[in-house]
């Protein structure tokens, strides 16, 4: 496989995550996007629906049923919850796929009943479905064929707060989680909240104490931790298109500080290409990753005694969500992990 191109088909390539999704496999010299399929779109060519990709010379969009799945070597899995695993389950068995919903993302059924709404319809790919945190379980999917990326605000939250709760420098059952995101993140389908009239020239919380993202961030949190662990977490909406800021507030444990904090993250993530601290004297902004799939973190002391604020920022759309999912191809398949992900911030 490593000398021949990857045959991808990209499930659900009309959404925002699909389209960037194509957009960095098209600079992918070990991919050959060979389907694509947009169920309320099928029969048109990609520019029709995005018109950013014309000329690229990509297949007409079609349904499921249109692909021939013997000829694909890699899944690219972009549609809602309660839709990816009834598609998935279906998929033959020589697949690897990467999906990019909520589906797999929690390990226990009932806890995605309880946060989705629904009886989950392939419980049986469970047991081989890896979390997707590419920097922290590597080994996990490069072995596996089915792979469940996180979240946006879990990426940027647990890639900041991981390191930092496993080495016990803060305390997980005291974590207030304040995070921002563009209105892509609410995806492409036409509401109220996300018009221009609606959305622009200011800034709100939504799924105030019951976003869907909590639990799979008290999933991962509760295992480094070794204990059940509860965040306060609350999102807002801010008028831009891509780019997502978190702020954490947490309690230090025994007598550590940022700078034991900030060293124990530069430690973690020094062999990573994608996570890295911000310059001395700079804080963590979506304008200096937005575009690619870097993610800029930080640690500042509170004034508060014996609390730190920690910052991470990240692009929804990249790191958030499709550059992570290549990333993840990039593990599964044996490429060198920056593959396809070498572009730089787009700044100003």
């Amino acid at each position: 496989m490593a000398d021949s191109k990857n045959r991808v088909a990209i499930v659900g390539a009309s959404g925002y995550t699909g389209s960037d999704l194509i957009r960095l496999a098209l600079r992918h010299p070990n991919i050959s996007i060979d389907a694509l399929t947009g169920a309320t779109h099928a029969g048109k060519s990609i520019d029709q629906v995005f018109p950013h990709l014309s000329g690229c010379n990509l297949p007409s969009l079609v349904t499921n049923d249109d692909v021939n799945w013997d000829t694909i070597d890699t899944v690219f899995c972009g549609l809602p919850h309660a839709t990816s695993q009834k598609v998935i389950k279906e998929l033959p068995d020589h697949l690897k796929v990467i999906d990019m919903s909520a589906d797999f993302r929690l390990r226990d059924t009932n806890t995605y009943k309880a946060t989705y709404g629904n009886t989950h319809a392939a419980p049986e790919l469970q047991d081989i479905a890896v979390y997707g945190l590419s920097e922290h379980y590597r080994e996990q999917i490069s072995r596996t064929r089915l792979v469940a990326c996180p979240g946006c605000y879990p990426t940027a939250t647990l890639l900041l707060l991981l390191p930092l709760v496993q080495q016990q420098l803060i305390d997980p059952t005291d974590l207030i989680i304040d995070a921002k995101s563009g209105v892509t993140g609410a995806g492409r389908a036409l509401k109220q909240t996300t018009l221009f009239s609606e959305a622009g020239e200011g800034m709100g919380p939504y799924a105030v104490a019951q976003h869907r993202h909590a639990p799979e961030i008290e999933q991962e949190l509760s295992r480094a931790a070794q204990q059940e662990i509860t965040v306060n977490f609350t999102p807002h909406l801010i008028p831009m298109s891509r780019g997502e800021l978190v702020t954490c507030y947490a309690r230090l444990t025994k007598d550590n500080n940022s700078k034991q904090c900030k060293q124990a993250l530069a430690d973690f993530y020094k062999n990573d290409s994608f996570v890295a601290l911000s310059p001395e004297g700079v804080y963590p902004q979506t304008q200096f990753v937005r575009g690619s799939n870097r993610v800029m973190l930080n640690a500042y002391d509170d004034r508060i005694a014996n609390r730190v604020i920690l910052i991470a920022a990240l692009d929804n759309l990249v790191k958030g969500s499709s550059g992570q999912a290549l990333q993840n191809f990039n593990i599964m398949n044996g490429y060198a992990e920056t593959t396809g992900l070498e572009q730089i911030a787009l700044f100003p």
